[in-house]
């Protein structure tokens, strides 16, 4: 197995992007999944990687040799349409020729350094248009956990204060600070916290902390957070730090006065509101940030994912007032040896120019509209959906055995739905209940449809079985 050669895969060409690249992408499967050259990798690998890595990883058990667009080839030549996008990162469609060409060339002329290069003022020039008015600064790092630590320490460093809100479901990273903020069991066993850290409900309307119903609820779990804040802090509230939609929660969608609600409570208490724009941002719910879907301006945005497209760059976008605060904004206070090197500036810029030159924001738009469509078709038609949501290419479903108690359905079945659709040339979420569809923002109308239509066939089959029961 150790004298396997990548040059050996796959015959034929993979289809490429066009200058418009919306075309139809079809699976192939050729071997059982994973094939034996896959397996080989694999084993070899598992020799020195440590465990913990991506679910969707494992539970494949592909080695790929190559992806373009939205498809995913292995290395036995099996293709797979990819509805992950390496879980909201891949905001191009994989290998776009000219995100290609300009990384390339700046592979040639310079890689480190924290120096100004052409390419740097180019991407900053490129994205601020884009931000929400008055956030015109800009910090970038080397991935997301990193950006909202920034975030955290620039909030500290404006107000003066050391206390922060976050809400439950809320996932920021697995840092030190991030972690003690974030709203699931990915902290469990990693205590003590920081100090000065409170979590309050979500407005998760499907999945109601507070069992109650909108709009009759009258957004109490914004009054909640009032409540939090009044009877759990000592008054030095720092910031309110949450995601305008949810991802790793279930890209959970809050209702339009959510969010507007906790800009003003961050006002009432003399805190900023950081809004954790990492996987919603640059198209991803056909806007540009999903914080324009809520009117709401926030102090300070963390952006990542979609911004670098496959490169590991982050950042984080303030106002000049803010960000002059000390110590954040003194020499050295807030810059990363890695952050806005030339080739994380080189790939900001490319991935920027490709959203605005192809308009995958609108297509985002465009397409997610269309795949929301499909799947409430399929939720009328099984059971076993209990709840579909989403704006543009973030897509949240609900998987249950009961639509009346809506317990989640069990993650076996989910796991055997995931291995389901792989045999069939498909890569999706579909591992946990909570199922998450965030495809490339490239993705046509067709490729979609062809997708969905394997979920369909995924669906009918354990719902023929009855095990979801």
């Amino acid at each position: 197995m150790k004298n396997q050669k990548l040059s050996h895969v796959a015959k034929e060409p993979l289809p490429v992007h066009s200058a418009t690249p919306w075309r139809a992408q079809k699976p192939r499967v050729a071997t059982e999944v994973p094939g034996p050259r896959s397996r080989g990798f694999t084993s070899r690998e598992a020799v020195h990687l440590a465990p913990g890595v991506q679910s969707i990883s494992t539970l494949s058990g592909i080695a790929v040799a190559r992806a373009t667009g939205s498809l995913i080839e292995d290395v036995d030549g099996n293709q797979f349409l990819d509805l992950a996008a390496g879980i909201c990162v891949n905001a191009l469609g994989h290998s776009h020729p000219e995100y290609r060409r300009i990384l390339k060339e700046q592979i040639d002329d310079a890689m480190v350094g924290s120096f100004t290069t052409p390419r740097r003022v180019e991407a900053l020039e490129k994205i601020t248009p884009h931000m929400p008015k008055g956030l015109d600064r800009v910090q970038l790092y080397s991935g997301g956990s990193e950006a909202v630590e920034a975030a955290l320490r620039l909030a500290k460093s404006y107000t003066k204060k050391y206390e922060f809100l976050s809400f439950w479901g809320g996932f920021h990273g697995k840092t030190a600070g991030t972690m003690s903020l974030i709203g699931d069991g990915t902290k469990n066993g990693l205590g003590p916290a920081m100090p000065g850290t409170y979590l309050t409900p979500y407005a998760d309307c499907y999945r109601c902390p507070l069992a109650l119903k909108y709009p009759s609820c009258g957004i109490e779990c914004a009054s909640f957070a009032r409540k939090t804040i009044r009877n759990s802090t000592t008054g030095a509230l720092a910031a309110i730090l949450m995601e305008p939609i949810q991802g790793t929660g279930g890209n959970i969608i809050p209702p339009p006065e959510f969010m507007p609600i906790v800009k003003e409570i961050s006002k009432e208490n003399g805190a900023l509101l950081l809004a954790d724009e990492m996987i919603t941002g640059f198209g991803r719910t056909g806007r540009w940030f999903a914080s324009e879907h809520y009117g709401v301006i926030p102090d300070i945005m963390t952006i990542g994912k979609g911004l670098g497209s496959g490169f590991p760059v982050a950042g984080l976008v303030s106002t000049a007032e803010i960000t002059k605060a000390s110590p954040w904004g003194q020499p050295s206070g807030s810059s990363s040896s890695y952050g806005a090197n030339p080739l994380a500036s080189a790939a900001v810029l490319a991935a920027s120019t490709v959203i605005e030159s192809d308009g995958l924001v609108e297509n985002s738009a465009r397409v997610g509209a269309f795949m929301l469509e499909r799947f409430k078709g399929l939720q009328e038609k099984y059971e076993l959906i209990g709840d579909v949501r989403g704006r543009g290419l973030l897509i949240g479903i609900e998987l249950v055995k009961d639509r009346v108690t809506k317990e989640p359905l069990d993650k076996k079945v989910c796991v055997r739905m995931f291995h389901e659709g792989v045999k069939r040339g498909l890569i999706s979420m579909v591992y946990n209940p909570h199922f998450r569809v965030n495809p490339a923002l490239s993705i046509d109308l067709e490729t979609a449809d062809t997708a969905i239509s394997i979920l369909d066939e995924v669906f009918a089959l354990v719902a023929r079985a009855g095990r979801w029961r």
